[in-house]
């Protein structure tokens, strides 16, 4: 492992990032635009000492690693959007069973099969537990080949700590874009052997491996006694409340800004670079990014309300936008929304009118 700086994709920057974090099982089946992953992983992980499986379909990848996960193995999977929604029964399997798994979509555009173009329309599917049930997805959103690499560390992590699914939600852009990443593990980095550690407790493994006398182990999403899955969800809602100290966020000029953009993931990067610019004409702008989309950086939100009005961006036709308000609701404070269409590559100067409106309106 290099610690000097590589010029990489972002899917690239995942893939090292998974390797160096602890993976030794990579599941899949191709998609763009995140076809570098699996690429990379199958010429990889193989000299980690690690297993590259290209399954027959996306529905037989995330039923591989389940089963990975439920042995206590850092695995994990990648797909684009239909390929995610293929995948939905599995992760909510993994999300009632109490089973770690590290997910990558890198969105596509859509509804459909759309187009291999950028798109944050895959926000609700991620954020709200697409599948069935009421299962909660940790849900990270990179907005640099450098992040790509870095919260790979902190997907395992919180996948390990919650036996829970943890996805890792780009797009076109983030996954395609090309920039120097420094290959370096993050100080707050959890080993393998601490990811093993974790997994210690719960991890299917024979009984010859644990001694003679050793209870069985089972885990399970099927409850069918009296009760019982009343009692399994109130447990799993516990943990979702649990979850919410790692709501994550940067704030970028706030501080004395009177219109704050609300953008993560691509455009979030793209935004910056236009209130950057509309900042120099003097106009009071600053950013608010959120780094985890599940849990929602609600409280980080509202500390910034008082007097200030918000724009959501997004490339959807609105989905992010709701979280906001939401998190807003009893603040008085006024929240727009400017959506970017799926399929659409936009440049800083597409955004600056819409910002710079939304601060005249203040």
């Amino acid at each position: 492992m290099s610690h000097d700086r590589i010029l990489i994709k972002g899917n690239e920057a995942v893939a090292f990032g998974a390797l160096d974090a602890g993976c030794r099982c990579y599941f899949g089946y191709p998609i763009t635009p995140q076809n570098e992953i699996p690429e990379t992983m199958s010429l990889r992980l193989p000299e980690c000492g690690g297993q590259f499986v290209q399954a027959e379909s996306e529905v037989a990848a995330i039923n591989m690693l389940l089963g990975a996960g439920a042995c206590g193995i850092p695995a994990m999977t990648s797909s684009s959007s239909c390929g995610i929604s293929l995948m939905q029964e599995g992760i909510s399997y993994m999300a009632g069973s109490h089973i770690p798994a590290v997910i990558v979509n890198m969105e596509r555009g859509g509804p459909g099969l759309g187009d291999i173009g950028p798109s944050q329309g895959d926000y609700f599917q991620a954020v709200k537990g697409g599948g069935h049930g009421d299962h909660r997805n940790l849900v990270l959103a990179p907005s640099t080949a450098q992040e790509c690499y870095d919260m790979m560390f902190l997907a395992f992590a919180l996948a390990f700590k919650y036996a829970n699914p943890v996805m890792l939600l780009g797009d076109a852009i983030v996954a395609q874009i090309k920039e120097p990443v420094r290959r370096q593990p993050p100080a707050d980095a959890l080993s393998p052997e601490a990811l093993a550690e974790l997994a210690a407790p719960w991890r299917m493994e024979g009984y010859g491996k644990r001694g003679p006398g050793a209870r069985p182990r089972l885990l399970k999403s099927v409850y069918l006694a009296e009760g019982a899955l009343a009692a399994r969800n109130r447990l799993l809602m516990e943990k979702y409340a649990a979850m919410q100290a790692e709501a994550c966020a940067e704030c970028w000029n706030t501080d004395d800004a009177e219109l704050v953009v609300v953008a993560f993931g691509s455009m979030a990067r793209i935004a910056r670079s236009a209130v950057r610019k509309l900042r120099e004409e003097g106009l009071k702008a600053g950013l608010f990014r959120p780094k985890t989309l599940y849990p929602f950086p609600a409280g980080a939100l509202r500390a910034l309300a008082p007097g200030r009005r918000f724009l959501v961006i997004e490339q959807n036709t609105g989905q992010m936008v709701e979280d906001v308000r939401l998190s807003l609701m009893g603040e008085n404070a006024r929240v727009d929304w400017h959506g970017v269409m799926p399929g659409l590559f936009i440049g800083a100067d597409a955004l600056e009118d819409p910002i710079r409106q939304a601060c005249k309106e203040n």
